[in-house]
């Protein structure tokens, strides 16, 4: 049985796009991370975000677990009411 690595080279020979929907995925879920990651720092839970947002603690769920591509504004938001500054990078 190969690994995962050897699946994905596999894929993308086999498929174009699987390489650019396998990054756009990844992009999503590295900000599922670092949203989850802040707010634990914060020593807050899910439910205590939802509230600072006035959002409910479904969606925190959502976003944290990657089932959701959150908005830029609610980015911004959570980093606002962190007390935190967003910065963008293109690499």
């Amino acid at each position: 049985m190969g690994t995962i690595d050897d699946y994905i080279a596999e894929r993308e020979s086999k498929d174009p796009g699987f390489k650019q929907a396998l990054s756009k995925e990844s992009q999503k879920l590295d900000l599922a991370i670092k949203i989850r990651n802040l707010r634990e720092q914060e020593g807050l839970s899910q439910r205590e975000l939802a509230a600072r947002l006035g959002k409910p603690q479904s969606t925190i769920a959502r976003i944290e677990n990657g089932n959701v591509n959150p908005s830029f504004k609610t980015i911004e938001e959570i980093a606002n009411k962190l007390g935190k500054n967003l910065q963008i990078s293109f690499v």
